[in-house]
Formats: structure tokens, sequence, C-alpha cells
């Protein structure tokens, strides 16, 4: 079931569903829109490798923004902090966003049970288009959880996205090779 605004609101009045910062006016039906945070980055090499750590540049967007380039791909961050302890929260973009040939996310639209971070938001656009901070960007959409969570995200030892930042993370898909 997916959580209605009335229901957002009572979770996050008792703190199972935490957004700083909360903007009453971006609580919709039953979603909440997030915004893009001030930070981009991209990968420096051309060729990423799975099994390697692929490292980022960041760039901040400036006032009067900034145009995304297609057969580019670059990370962005939500400008939101969420905290989800009982829901699964889903991210997908909004309709006026993707109406400008904007993807905020290739597959990574779910988050878990004990995601605390602001969400990392990989992008790629149709053709050029100006950004802007602060800018809504996407929709966080929550459900319900059939069942007791054993482990959360944030108590998981495994978990390679635990490290509160409000800047883009890159892929930290190298780490499940070191276990191999």
């Amino acid at each position: 079931m997916i959580l209605s605004d009335s229901q957002i609101k009572a979770h996050i009045d008792s703190g199972d569903i935490q957004i700083k910062p909360f903007r009453p006016e971006c609580l919709g039906s039953n979603s909440y829109d997030v915004h893009l945070g001030n930070t981009l980055a991209f990968y420096e090499s051309s060729l990423l490798d799975a099994k390697q750590h692929n490292p980022i540049r960041f760039f901040e967007i400036p006032e009067e923004g900034i145009v995304l380039e297609p057969h580019k791909f670059y990370l962005g961050v939500t400008e939101e902090y969420t905290e989800t302890h009982c829901h699964v929260p889903f991210l997908e973009g909004k309709s006026s966003v993707g109406r400008l040939g904007i993807d905020i996310h290739a597959t990574a639209g779910k988050g878990d049970v004990g995601f605390c971070n602001h969400w990392t938001l990989e992008i790629s656009v149709k053709q050029p288009v100006r950004v802007y901070a602060n800018m809504p960007v996407g929709q966080l959409i929550y459900f319900d959880v059939k069942g007791e969570v054993l482990t959360p995200y944030h108590k998981k030892s495994s978990a390679k996205y635990n490290k509160t930042t409000a800047k883009p993370v890159e892929s930290m898909m190298w780490k499940n090779f070191s276990h191999v």
C-alpha cells in the first residue's frame, strides 16, 4: 500500500519518516517532492570499471543554472536528507522533469527501510537542458512493509552508502569484489 498525504504527515510527526528540510507545500496526495541539491558530479574517466573505485569530480551549480549535455552521465543529490524507519521509499522523477527529457535515476529508485541520507541521483538527459539548484526534481513515495525487518539498512555491516553526505556518491560496486 502506498501512503497517502495524511499518512506521510502522521509518520513524519511520529519520527518514522524524516525529511529535512520539510516543506508542507511539497506534500502531494501520495508523495513528497524533493529538490536538486547544489552539487553535481561526473566520473573522471570515460571508462568505468566495476571492480575498481572510479573517482568523481564535484562541481557546484551556479545561480544561473548549468546546461546538462546528452551522452554524459551526471550524479546529483537531493537537497533533502531523509530517514525511513518503517516504510520502503521509492524515488521517482516528476513528470514535468521527465517532459524536459531528464532522467533522475537509471535503476536505483528503491530505498531500503533504514536508509538515512540524501539520495544520489543518476542523471542523464535526452537533449541539452539547463537545470538549477533547488528545482523540484523527484518525488518520494512510501510503501508499507509487511513483516518484521530484521536488519534495517543503516545497521547492516555490508551497507555501502551509510556515510551521511550532502554530495553525490559514486558507485561502490567495487566493494562487492573485495569479498570474493
